[in-house]
C-alpha cells in the first residue's frame, strides 16, 4: 500500500522525517538512516527482495542507504540523490526547542510569537509554508523520492530506481565518497546502466525577493585553500626581535578578502568572491611572547576554471602579501630606529611555498622515512576535526624545518567539489525542454534552467567536471590525503553521468526561518517528477 502520495501524506512525512534531529556528526544522524531502512523493510517489494535495500557503514559508524526497485530485464537506472544531515539549530535562538517540531514552530510563527522579517510575514499570509530546521534542506526532497520509490515498486516507470540517501553532506560529503564505491558494487552486481542522476535539493533563491523556480544542469565547485603562517616569536617589549604571525595574517586577509579577480562568470552565473571561514594565531595559552604561528582558510568557489587557474592565483596572493609584510615590517622598523641610537632592524625576506614544496624540502632535509614517523604519529593520536588536523600537519613539518622562517605555506583542506555540468550534453537538453514544456502545459510553472546549483550539492563527485583539472595538483598540496581522509579521485572518474536537480521549493535554508513551500513542493512536483524519471528512462 501506498503511502507517501498525497500532499497531506508528504507532509506527514516530512514532519516526521524533520523530528529526526540529524545534525551533521550527531547521535541522530546515525539513526536516521535506520529510520528510513524501517520505513521501507515492511514494503511488500523489499520483504520479496530484502538484499535491494542496504545499509552501508562508513568508518566512522554512520551509515548511508541504498533502496534498489529493478525490474528484471532492464539495465537503465536513475539514481535519486539526496542527504539527509542537517545544520545545527542554535540560530533558532528561543524557539530552538521547537526546531524541528514543524507543525508547532510554524504555528508559532503563524501566531506571531517572534517578529518574522517583512518578506517572511508577507509570504506565509499568501502561501503555504511550514517552517523547521530540514524541512528546505533537504528532507522535503528525501520525502519525494521516497514518494518515487513507492511509484516504481507499482510499477510506475519502464526502468529501475536507485534511491540513494547519505550522510555528512553539509560537513565533508563522507558520506557520498563513501557512495561512490557502494554504486560501483551494485552497478556491476546488478548489472546497471545509470542513466541519471536526479538530484532532489531544493530550488535556491538568487537574490532576496527572488520568486523564480529553477532547475540545475550542474554544480558549483569549491575548493578551500589555507594558508599557515609562521613568524619568528619575541617578548612584546622587543617587537622588533620577531615577526608577528598575526601580522603575516593580516595582510593575506587584505589580499583574499573578497578579492575580486577570482569571482568568475559563465553565461550570466557569477560567483561570489572568497571568503575566509578561519582566521587565528595558534597560541594554545596567553603570554606575552608573540603569536609565531597562525592559520586562516578560504571558501573559494568556481565554475570553469582549473585547479591550476586557481592555484596560481592563490600563489599570487601569497607573494603579494609576503612583499606587503616585509614592507610594513621594515617602515615601522626605520620609524622606531629614528627614535633610537642603539636600533638597528633586521633585514629579512618572508620565503612562500605550497605544501607539495615543503614536503619535499622536509624529506630531503631529513628523509621520508623520519617525516612519515612523525606525521603517522599525529595520526594515531588525532583529536581534531579535518581542518584543525591539516593545520596540525603543517605545523609539524614547518617546526622541523623552522630555519625556513618566516615563512608562509599554501595548503588544501577538505572538502572539495568539483564543478559539474550537464548543460551541453544532448540527452539532458532534450530531458529539460520536456520537464520545462511538462511544467508549463500541467501545472502552469515556469522552471527556468541554472548551468550551476550554488549551494554545493554531492553531485560534484559524479558530474562530469566543467574543466579538465587535474585533481592530483590539489591532492598533493592536501595534507590529510590518506591520513584520515581520501579524495577518490579514480572513482570519481569511473562513475561519470548525466546530473540534474529537480527539487522542491523553499526559502532561507540554514536560516531560523527556513521554510517549504508546500502547495508546489508536495502538490505538484510529484506528479511532474515522475513524468521526468518517464522521459529520462525512455529517452
Amino acid at each position: 500500500m501506498k503511502q507517501w502520495q498525497t500532499k497531506d501524506e508528504l507532509l506527514a512525512l516530512l514532519t516526521e522525517l524533520v523530528e529526526i534531529e540529524s545534525i551533521t556528526g550527531s547521535p541522530e544522524e546515525i539513526r536516521f538512516p535506520e529510520h528510513i531502512h524501517a520505513l521501507l523493510e515492511h514494503k511488500s517489494y523489499f520483504q520479496r527482495h530484502p538484499d535491494h535495500l542496504q545499509l552501508h557503514p562508513l568508518k566512522d559508524g554512520r551509515q548511508l542507504l541504498t533502496a534498489l526497485v529493478k525490474k528484471t530485464d532492464k539495465k537503465d537506472t536513475i539514481i535519486l540523490l539526496s542527504h539527509f544531515d542537517v545544520v545545527g539549530t542554535e540560530d533558532f535562538g528561543t524557539f530552538k526547542h521547537l526546531a524541528t517540531k514543524v507543525q508547532e514552530l510554524t504555528a508559532a510563527y503563524r501566531k506571531g510569537e517572534v517578529e518574522l522579517p517583512a518578506a517572511v510575514k508577507t509570504e506565509i499570509q499568501q502561501g503555504e509554508w511550514v517552517f523547521g530546521r530540514g524541512t528546505m534542506d533537504m528532507k522535503a526532497g528525501l520525502a519525494i523520492h521516497l514518494s518515487m520509490l513507492e511509484r516504481a515498486m507499482d510499477d510506475a516507470f519502464d526502468g529501475n530506481i536507485l534511491l540513494l540517501t547519505v550522510p555528512d553532506e553539509e560537513v565533508n560529503s563522507a558520506g557520498m565518497l563513501r557512495a561512490l564505491e557502494i554504486l560501483q558494487q551494485l552497478q556491476r552486481a546488478e548489472d546497471l546502466v545509470f542513466k541519471l542522476c536526479l538530484n532532489g535539493e531544493p530550488v535556491f533563491s538568487k537574490y532576496p525577493g527572488d520568486t523564480g523556480n529553477y532547475l540545475y544542469s550542474g554544480s558549483i565547485g569549491k575548493v578551500l585553500p589555507g594558508f599557515f603562517c609562521y613568524g619568528k616569536e619575541t617578548h612584546v617589549g622587543e617587537p622588533f626581535g620577531g615577526l608577528n604571525a598575526n601580522l603575516m595574517i593580516s595582510y593575506l586577509s587584505q589580499e583574499l578578502e573578497l578579492q575580486e579577480s577570482f569571482i568568475e562568470e559563465v553565461d550570466g552565473e557569477v560567483t561570489p568572491p572568497p571568503v575566509s571561514l578561519m582566521l587565528r594565531d595558534l597560541k594554545e595559552t596567553y603570554s606575552v611572547q608573540t603569536p609565531v604561528s597562525a592559520v586562516t582558510m578560504y571558501n573559494v568557489l568556481f565554475l570553469e576554471q582549473s585547479i591550476q587557474e586557481i592555484n596560481l592565483k592563490l600563489k599570487q596572493a601569497m607573494e603579494r602579501a609576503a612583499r606587503k609584510i616585509e614592507s610594513h615590517y621594515q617602515h615601522k622598523a626605520s620609524l622606531s630606529a629614528a627614535r633610537s641610537n642603539n636600533f638597528q632592524p633586521a633585514a629579512f625576506q618572508i620565503k612562500t611555498m605550497s605544501y607539495e614544496e615543503l614536503y619535499a624540502y622536509a624529506v630531503n632535509r631529513f628523509g621520508r622515512a623520519e617525516v612519515e614517523r612523525r606525521q603517522n604519529r599525529l595520526v594515531t593520536t588525532r583529536k581534531e576535526g579535518d581542518r584543525d588536523f591539516s593545520t596540525k600537519l603543517v605545523k609539524e613539518l614547518v617546526s622541523m624545518c623552522h630555519e625556513l622562517a618566516p615563512v608562509i605555506v599554501l595548503f588544501y583542506s577538505p572538502p572539495f567539489y568539483p564543478a559539474v555540468s550537464s548543460k551541453n550534453d544532448p540527452y539532458v537538453r532534450r530531458l529539460i525542454a520536456a520537464i520545462q514544456s511538462e511544467a508549463k502545459s500541467s501545472i502552469a510553472a515556469e522552471l527556468t534552467e541554472v548551468q550551476f546549483f550554488p549551494g554545493l550539492s554531492d553531485s560534484s563527485f559524479i558530474g562530469k567536471p566543467t574543466s579538465q583539472t587535474a585533481i592530483q595538483d590539489l591532492i598533493q598540496n592536501m595534507p590529510l590525503q590518506q591520513k584520515g581522509f581520501t579524495l577518490p579521485a579514480d572513482l570519481m572518474e569511473g562513475l561519470q553521468m548525466p546530473v540534474l536537480h529537480l527539487g522542491p521549493y523553499g526559502k532561507d535554508a540554514h536560516q531560523w526561518t527556513e521554510r517549504l513551500e508546500v502547495t508546489y513542493s508536495f502538490g505538484k512536483l510529484p506528479d511532474l517528477m515522475e513524468k521526468a524519471i518517464r522521459y529520462a528512462l525512455r529517452a
